[in-house]
């Protein structure tokens, strides 16, 4: 897949995209929102946001699909970011005339968080969300009515587990959702986006449409 680096100041962040070699309109996209560890202001910066997630993973092989991976700003965290998120998505969408039915965002830690308030604020913008050892605001699971594939980690000692624990089972009681799933690594600490951003998970983020 062929990789870009994109610094300009029209787009609300600098980021890294994925698209395949023989490119073509109406791609899903996918959106990884990294975590705490790396944040920068673009330049020399950028390729943080590639030291954990799919990078590996599309750098070996090609997928039908755009992927994009923003950076947050140093002095600011993803989750005071959600509206301006929004709108970069507004704008990889038309940026890359993807299938807007099959726009998708996977996070981890930081980016976790985030991924959960975007799914909660902005519930049809998403055929699906994606949240690695991140945690949310149960009180407002109602709008989570997207496939939901959670992860963490058993031993983390940054995020609990019951972070997750608490969105996930919200849901379920909540009954309006019969597409959610968590996986929980055994023996795992914070690094639980290892054994998550495989194959599986992005395929499966590929599958999904509003």
């Amino acid at each position: 897949m062929q990789r870009l680096e994109v610094n300009d100041k029209k787009f609300e962040y600098p980021f890294v995209a994925y698209i395949p070699d023989n490119f073509t309109e109406n791609l899903p996209l996918i959106i990884q929102l990294h975590g705490g560890g790396e944040k920068g202001n673009g330049g020399e910066d950028l390729y943080l946001v590639e030291r954990h997630g799919f990078s590996k993973l599309l750098s070996e092989k090609e997928y039908p699909c755009v992927v994009v991976m923003p950076q947050c700003p140093k002095e600011d965290i993803w989750l005071v970011q959600v509206k301006l998120i929004k709108k970069f998505i507004e704008q990889m969408q038309e940026e890359y005339k993807v299938d807007k039915s099959k726009t998708t965002v996977a996070g981890l830690s930081m980016g976790g968080y985030a991924t959960w308030y975007l799914g909660t604020t902005y519930p049809d913008m998403f055929a699906a969300i994606a949240p690695c050892c991140g945690g949310g605001m149960p009180l407002y699971a109602t709008a989570l009515t997207m496939p939901i594939w959670a992860f963490h980690g058993s031993d983390d000692d940054v995020v609990p587990p019951i972070e997750s624990l608490n969105m996930i089972n919200r849901v379920r009681k909540l009954g309006i959702n019969d597409n959610v799933k968590l996986t929980i690594f055994d023996g795992v600490m914070h690094d639980s986006w290892k054994p998550a951003f495989i194959e599986p998970l992005l395929n499966w983020l590929l599958e999904q449409k509003k």
